[in-house]
């Protein structure tokens, strides 16, 4: 397949590009760069422009003529759409919308998005099925649900055939330690994590103890980068111009933030110190996917299944690029 890749200069979409790569598909990334790494790129595989430039997207497209488009272009910082709602509405639901426009202008009929579990916001339900509550918390989560309204309308009025992946919490990197999570500024616990035997930052922040877990401490479903690649790449095989799908990505076992930390000191042979913090507002105690409809469905299987293997991976990045791309 040849396949259009929207943000892959980013985290995960520069690991699903790569994936689709090793897999022998024909790749090429769209990126403007602003939270997106060249270096993630390999050579000659990267269009520099932004997603809201409808003529250059549209161009690129055209120029590549893809089978199909991954789309994960977005502004993804929860505390700064709260700051500024207006940038992540007019970047993630009017870059969306261009995009879709470009589509139509040069014939691509299908279309994966990367969508999230945070649409669910502050849903009880534990695991979450794809059927939970959407209900985001967030204007980052709402525009990521408008997002979907959106991909959904125009499938029905123009045709397309679409797959959205919500997914959990990404984290890892890749086995080799060349390619990893690198954001300025970091806002994702593992990473925080591993910047104390790093000597980047003195102790963690535990914010809250006294939620009703087994440890008292938040529970989040991280799934490995590179399980997320090979999610990706089952579903845009099964996409086509008739499909309507969704599917939640995660291994569907839950780590605390204690066992985050235990799991970054094993990888690192160090003693993570902590400090308590206050609960932060709009944390839910508990996000855990169901996985049993990808599994079923497409077959998936996480190959990295447990908190324990997702930080040796991100420490073998984390220890040989301690500043990212930029090292």
């Amino acid at each position: 397949m040849k396949i259009f890749v929207t943000g892959g200069a980013g985290y995960v979409g520069s690991a699903c590009l790569r994936h689709l790569l090793t897999e022998g598909h024909e790749v090429k990334a769209y990126d403007n760069l602003v939270q997106g790494h060249e270096a993630a790129v390999p050579t000659g595989l990267l269009v520099k422009g932004d997603i809201l430039d409808q003529e250059a997207l549209t161009g690129a497209i055209g120029d590549f003529g893809p089978d199909a488009v991954m789309h994960f272009a977005a502004a993804t910082c929860v505390g700064e759409s709260v700051e500024d709602p207006d940038f992540h509405y007019k970047n993630n639901v009017e870059g969306t919308r261009t995009l879709l426009a470009a589509m139509r202008t040069t014939g691509v009929k299908r279309m994966l998005f990367s969508s999230t579990c945070a649409t669910y916001g502050m849903s009880p339900k534990c695991p979450m099925a794809e059927d939970s509550p959407q209900e985001p918390f967030s204007p980052y989560a709402r525009t990521k649900l408008a997002v979907e309204w959106l991909i959904r309308d125009c499938a029905e009025a123009y045709g397309l055939g679409f797959t959205l992946l919500r997914y959990f919490n990404a984290a890892g990197a890749s086995p080799d330690g060349a390619y990893g999570e690198a954001h300025s500024p970091e806002s994702h616990l593992i990473p925080i994590v591993l910047q104390v035997p790093l000597e980047q930052r003195e102790f963690v922040t535990v914010f809250g103890r006294d939620y009703p877990t087994p440890d008292g401490t938040c529970i989040r479903d991280y799934v490995h980068v590179d399980d997320l690649a090979s999610a990706h790449l089952l579903a845009i095989q099964a996409t086509a111009v008739d499909t309507r799908e969704v599917f939640n990505i995660g291994t569907g076992a839950g780590a605390s933030v204690m066992d985050v930390i235990s799991a970054c000191e094993k990888a690192s042979g160090q003693e993570i110190p902590q400090k308590d913090g206050v609960r932060r507002p709009g944390d839910p105690p508990a996000l855990v996917a169901d996985p049993s409809k990808v599994k079923s469905t497409l077959g998936w299987e996480p190959k990295y299944p447990t908190i324990e293997s997702v930080a040796e991976t991100a420490w073998a990045w984390h220890k040989a690029h301690p500043t990212g791309y930029d090292d």
